[in-house]
């Protein structure tokens, strides 16, 4: 690569330090040169893991070292999240009772409840509650919405707390979709919050099947909050299939992975 070039790109890395985000376009226009020469730089830092690309630009590394707001989530892998979430929705059947776990992943869960019939629904998510209110009105979801009431984090759109635990004492559902920061062989299922983590796990231990919608890079990562082994739930939904060496750890926690891809 040309000199000019290698400071473009070092240009790119001093500006992802000071906005944690950048985006092609402008990019494209502060460095003035293409938006095709801009994905390329990104490409190649992204395979050097300088920063990490997403839909419309890049986000810096460090991002990953805590939970990303709602709306950064909902840009990453953000094309994988939409088939996941479509093939969840093919799991549930009329007049099902499930909860829904908040996240960028179970939204796309959601947005897919259309033609549903009479379904209950727990969620402890700020923008679920939304998208079902809006299906509702546009009258292609029936059924009843229920969100658990708590502290509301602001930041991630959820809530939490003592109140939600104490709701969750008297609920039961045929169905649990939850969503995890980190999945890795030795230290199940993991997330950012500890306050979610709880509310997780008691939603796991009131469900009948629980169904962990997680993309493909949070395979092999752990983060700071154990919410559950691999033997607590029943079904992985992911955009890629499973790491070859995870078949037999699969087969014996009776854990089915299923692509999204596919």
């Amino acid at each position: 690569m040309s000199l000019a070039g290698e400071e473009r790109k070092r240009k790119i890395l001093e500006l992802l330090e000071i906005k944690g985000k950048v985006k092609v376009r402008d990019l494209s226009e502060m460095l003035e040169v293409s938006t095709e020469t801009i994905r390329k730089y990104l490409d190649e830092l992204h395979q050097e893991e300088k920063l990490k690309k997403v839909y419309g630009g890049a986000i810096n590394l460090a991002f990953f070292d805590e939970e990303p707001s709602t709306s950064e989530r909902e840009v990453i892998h953000s094309d994988e999240k939409k088939k996941i979430g479509e093939m969840a929705a093919n799991l549930i059947n009329d007049n099902d009772v499930i909860a829904i776990d908040d996240g960028s992943t179970p939204l796309q869960l959601v947005k897919n409840l259309q033609k549903k019939r009479n379904l209950t629904i727990f969620t402890t998510s700020i923008n679920a509650l939304s998208v079902l209110i809006e299906l509702s009105q546009q009258n292609v979801f029936t059924g009843k919405i229920f969100v658990l009431g708590g502290e509301i984090n602001t930041v991630h759109h959820r809530v939490t707390g003592g109140f939600t635990m104490e709701m969750l004492d008297n609920i039961y559902v045929d169905k649990y979709f939850i969503s995890a920061d980190g999945l890795s062989k030795d230290d199940g299922i993991t997330g950012y919050d500890y306050s979610k983590g709880m509310v997780t796990k008691k939603l796991i231990e009131h469900s009948n099947k629980t169904i962990l919608l997680i993309d493909h890079s949070k395979v092999g990562k752990r983060t700071n909050f154990k919410m559950a082994d691999l033997k607590d739930i029943s079904m992985i939904i992911c955009d890629q299939p499973h790491p070859e060496d995870w078949e037999h750890m699969l087969r014996e926690n009776e854990v089915e992975w299923l692509a999204a891809s596919q």
